[in-house]
């Protein structure tokens, strides 16, 4: 499994539509086959920042940045950016959640 976790600073007047802006990127990678989750979350201590979580089958990345609606993105999405996005990405051999063992509940 292919995990990504990227971070995305968005102009404070694209801030509070980001979630709607990016969704047909994000419906559209969500439907791709191999694609495992692709989750947003707004950062608490800044309301400009989002945080993308993903995972890919291994065979599955690379479609997903030569798909059109990748392309799509690359054009439409990086004028709405304060920034460049951060990203972190590493190959997993599993592809499941583990549970929290520090924090279990009853």
């Amino acid at each position: 499994m292919i995990f990504i976790v990227a971070k995305f600073t968005v102009k404070p007047e694209y801030a509070d539509d980001w979630i709607a802006l990016s969704r047909p990127f994000t419906e559209a990678t969500r439907a791709e086959p191999g694609n495992l989750w692709f989750d947003w979350s707004r950062s608490v201590d800044d309301p400009n920042e989002y945080v993308l979580v993903e995972a890919f089958a291994d065979d599955a990345a690379e479609a997903h940045v030569t798909s059109e609606h990748f392309r799509t993105a690359q054009r439409e999405l990086p004028p709405l950016l304060q920034k460049t996005p951060s990203v972190r990405n590493v190959r997993m051999d599993r592809d499941e959640w583990d549970l929290l063992g520090e924090m279990a509940v009853d």
